[in-house]
């Protein structure tokens, strides 16, 4: 198959491959609509803002209640990815109803923390997180700490890489920009997790939070070393990627020790 840009696979196509998924769950449905706002509009535009643009025209399109629309939406998504891999490959047509979660669904706490869930175990859920820690942080990081001991490891990978400071194609969480603390019981669950997914979410979250906060980072990652298995060693070289590229003694220092 030859190689496509990935956000050309956001157009008519896709418009009329998931109105073909809601129709028989909502007849109702404008296909003609849906998929005619998106070919008038989407080669103008970028990835996330094609991606947002198939979500507006979902909410034009599905009943005039966010559990109503949210619940027909549910119901296209599929079985859940088996796989580390494929979010963006074979899954990448669920974008736009992260985003529909993302843009609509503040007001509705518990019915978008659980579509999050069904979400991001196909897709993923790391963008659509983001507003919700800055609307609810008390609630988010609670659910956030339940799910970095899920049997899921889409879940756990959630918890760390939807907080992360800094996600590329997302804007920053200023309030861990500020004070990265809250997201350290988080990590710290997560500092042994066998699957790689993980691991990476979790020491590029540790990353980011270096960037701006390197001493807080440094005592965070100083009181992992203690008996550090493979995967814990893993993610701290990771994290200090940067520090070492950087040649900071302290982080030299705590790799060549591991």
């Amino acid at each position: 198959m030859a190689y496509k840009q990935l956000k050309l696979w956001f157009d008519a196509d896709l418009a009329t491959l998931i109105a073909e998924k809601i129709k028989p769950i909502y007849p109702k449905f404008d296909t003609a609509a849906f998929v005619q706002t998106v070919q008038d509009n989407a080669d103008a535009l970028e990835l996330k803002d094609r991606v947002e643009l198939i979500a507006d025209s979902l909410e034009d399109n599905l009943p005039d209640d966010y559990p109503k629309q949210l619940a027909i939406l549910m119901q296209i998504l599929g079985p859940p990815n088996p796989n580390e891999t494929g979010m963006f490959k074979e899954y990448y047509w669920l974008m736009p109803v992260a985003k529909f979660v993302e843009k609509y669904g503040l007001d509705h706490f518990a019915d978008s923390v659980a579509a999050m869930v069904a979400i991001t175990q196909r897709s993923t859920a790391e963008y659509t997180i983001r507003p919700y820690l800055e609307k609810y942080p008390k609630a988010m990081l609670k659910q956030m700490a339940v799910w970095a001991k899920a049997d899921s490891f889409h879940l756990r990978r959630l918890a760390s890489e939807g907080g992360r400071p800094k996600l590329p194609w997302a804007p920053k969480l200023q309030q861990f920009i500020d004070d990265p603390t809250p997201l350290f019981p988080i990590l710290s669950t997560l500092k042994d997790d066998p699957k790689k997914f993980v691991q990476k979410s979790v020491a590029n979250c540790l990353n980011d939070i270096l960037k701006d906060n390197e001493a807080l980072g440094r005592e965070l990652i100083e009181s992992w070393l203690p008996a550090p298995g493979k995967e814990r060693k893993w993610i701290i070289k990771h994290a200090l990627r940067n520090q070492l590229k950087a040649e900071k003694a302290w982080a030299e220092e705590i790799v060549a020790n591991l």
